[in-house]
């Protein structure tokens, strides 16, 4: 006999006033495994968070040695960056809308499979491209430490390298490289993980809001997202551990490999990393095939008249979960989309929200994808110590910041009201922290012939910078960057530029354009590498890891705030529409166009770009860093700002609305919580009668 329909019968024969003794047995159980479900789907959706953040972090971390190895620009790195939430484009809002009634589990366990296919074909063009050639001129041995061209005396020699250099692009028959057009696999994996990642939030959250209490529901959010956030921390040191290592890991000894990861020309093993994130993501896709569709619902009709008439209800309806769906329950759920949006849309705390959101993401999308750039060229760190440095201390911070919130709304049960305080007030302190960075930068580079003249001066007066009288007579090639550091501290393009003539491999000596002042003694040498910033730069780079943790804890103290503003000032139907439209807004109108704009402002303060056949433009090589900073640092504050006073105007409304906080006896509208939340009390049981009397008429 079918124990469910066994207790559905003891159930209904209760209701004549019998005992239900086996009514309560499974009113227990079911609560038992409503637990026991809501703790493994709350264990796998994190781990998936975890692992779709651990991609993405790790994308950010190898932004430069990408650059590096495909010879790209910044701009055409925030197009790659920005793929991701154009994948997210392709199918969140459907996803959200038909997902909320399909199998929720089972649809993040299918996005997992995908989110991983995507990050295996961003590794690919590494085993299809031939190995790093780091040799960039000729002049010195191939894969060699020292690869300047030297000052020669030799006229012959001096023609030949003048050919090879400038005149290089104007060879006939010129062909671009195949290799230099694999970035577009990084792109499609990118895209690709885009369209994975996309039903894991929206329909993530929202059944972990539909089944779990309301007082654990922003814990468990925070919990949430604590997980996403310990995502990046693993990036970003899996990031510091593939920069330290050579891109043709097990193809090229170590013992071969002459150049070091301070080198200009150093990459790094950018695509080890995601083959271990793809292995993750495939491990995230496991418990989900395990979950039933739906939990027990049993809070929620926990107050109806009385117990027989509560267990024989939830039997009902659970037994009408299990019928096969009507064939025009689509047709009827594409019809009322527009209304609903129309509906979702015309709430106006919903529409601020989500519209300072844009704002915020944009400026935080923006600093965190050329926060690593922006070390490097502000700090002179290499690439391997950055991203330790944000994985290790500046991620914690966010993760932290966003338990703590989710922590303080459960420990003094903040209504909407309080949330919304929560959120602008760490939005206000966070970016005044911000504005201090202004002051902690290092001294630009005096690179001779881009910020200084060959004389010293910061007055430039020569057309063609990089030339002057100490080398003019060397024709050096114009598209040559390895440079060189003089024991004047001024920085030259390379060895031929400084007018070096003689080198023992480590050392350039006899530099007709290293000139010390009189007071000052020595010889005109110079060492490969730039020179260093000096002490007060590395002192400036501890300020400004000390304030980058301040601000981002504070910044993301506001995270579950705000999940939590959201999902109560809409109705209970809405809220997955709510989060899919949220998810969509802040991936296409911040996450697609704030790395390309962000880039492109960059770009516009590079002094030196590298020059690749065919005459086509590479990565940058050296910046204006006081521009960079300004750029980088207004246009965070400036989107920052609008967001502030978007959420000013969603705090004024909500007040205005609830003058007394949620206890309050006046209408909040779609902003008080009993709006929220089927009424526990008489409407509820009107809702069952009504639903006992159609099942009924039905029958």
């Amino acid at each position: 006999m079918d124990p469910n329909k066994g207790s559905a019968m003891l159930c209904s024969r209760s209701a004549e006033g019998r005992s239900c003794s086996v009514c309560q047995c499974t009113a227990q159980q079911t609560k038992k495994s409503r637990c026991q479900g809501l703790t493994i789907f709350l264990s796998a959706i994190s781990f998936a968070y975890f692992a779709k953040a651990l991609t993405g972090s790790y994308l950010k971390s190898s932004i430069t040695q990408i650059e590096r190895r495909f010879e790209l620009p910044s701009s055409l790195v925030g197009v790659i960056d920005g793929s991701f939430e154009i994948g997210n484009l392709l199918v969140i809002t459907l996803v959200s809308y038909f997902g909320a009634r399909l199998h929720r589990p089972r649809l993040i366990g299918g996005a997992c499979l995908v989110m991983s296919a995507g990050t295996f074909l961003i590794a690919l063009p590494h085993f299809i491209m031939g190995r790093y050639v780091y040799k960039t001129v000729p002049g010195g041995t191939e894969n060699s430490s020292v690869t300047s061209v030297l000052c020669l005396q030799d006229v012959s020699s001096q023609k030949s390298n003048a050919l090879d250099g400038p005149h290089m692009s104007m060879e006939p028959g010129c062909q671009r490289n195949f290799e230099n057009s694999l970035w577009i696999f990084i792109l499609l994996g990118n895209l690709l993980r885009g369209v994975g990642e996309a039903p894991i939030q929206p329909l993530g959250i929202s059944y972990i809001d539909d089944y779990a209490a309301e007082d654990n529901a922003a814990f468990y959010i925070g919990c949430i997202q604590t997980a996403a956030v310990i995502g990046p921390i693993f990036g970003f040191l899996l990031g510091s551990l593939s920069a330290s290592l050579f891109v043709d890991l097990g193809a090229v000894g170590v013992d071969a490999v002459t150049i070091t990861p301070q080198d200009q020309q150093w990459v790094g093993a950018w695509w080890l990393g995601y083959l271990v994130a793809g292995a993750i993501s495939v491990l995230a896709t496991i418990p989900f095939w395990f979950l039933p569709k739906e939990q027990p619902r049993s809070e929620p009709r926990k107050n109806s008249s009385t117990p027989s008439e509560q267990c024989r209800f939830i039997l009902e309806e659970l037994r009408d979960q299990r019928l096969p769906p009507d064939p025009g329950q689509l047709l009827t759920m594409a019809r009322e989309f527009l209304p609903s949006m129309k509906r979702l849309l015309g709430n106006p705390v919903f529409f601020l929200f989500l519209c300072g959101s844009v704002f915020q993401y944009n400026s935080l999308v923006g600093m965190v994808t050329y926060k690593p750039k922006y070390i490097e060229q502000q700090y002179g760190q290499t690439a391997a110590r950055t991203n330790f440095m944000i994985g290790l201390i500046n991620v914690p911070a966010v993760a932290l910041g966003i338990f703590l919130g989710g922590v303080v709304m459960k420990r003094f049960r903040i209504d909407v009201v309080g949330a919304s305080k929560l959120l602008l007030s760490s939005s206000v302190i966070g970016y005044t922290i911000l504005l201090s960075l202004f002051g902690m930068g290092c001294e630009r580079s005096s690179v001779a012939g881009l910020t200084v003249s060959y004389a010293g001066s910061s007055h430039m007066s020569q057309v063609n910078g990089a030339l002057a009288e100490c080398n003019v007579h060397c024709l050096c090639p114009q598209n040559q960057w390895d440079p060189v550091c003089g024991e004047n501290g001024v920085t030259y393009y390379s060895a031929c530029f400084a007018g070096c003539h003689v080198t023992n491999g480590t050392v350039f000596s006899n530099c007709s354009c290293v000139v010390l002042p009189p007071l000052l003694s020595g010889g005109s040498s110079a060492v490969p590498g730039p020179c260093s910033r000096g002490r007060s730069c590395s002192r400036m780079f501890l300020y400004f890891v000390v304030v980058s943790v301040i601000t981002s804890f504070t910044l993301s103290f506001g995270g579950t705030p705000g999940y939590v503003l959201l999902l109560r000032c809409i109705k209970p139907e809405l809220k997955s529409l709510a989060l899919g439209v949220y998810t969509m807004a802040v991936r296409v109108l911040a996450g697609v166009p704030a790395p390309m704009y962000y880039g492109a402002l960059i770009d516009s303060v590079c002094l030196k770009w590298s020059k690749q056949r065919c005459s086509r433009k590479g990565a940058c090589r050296l910046y204006n860093t006081d521009a960079f900073r300004s750029i980088y640092l207004g246009m965070t504050l400036a989107l920052g700002a609008v967001f502030l006073c978007l959420s000013a105007a969603v705090l004024h409304i909500l007040k205005k609305r609830c003058p007394n906080g949620m206890n309050s006896a006046h209408p909040c509208h779609s902003c008080k919580s009993s709006a929220l939340t089927p009424n526990l009390g008489s409407h509820d049981h009107r809702q069952q009668s009504s639903y006992r009397s159609q099942k009924e008429t039905r029958l």
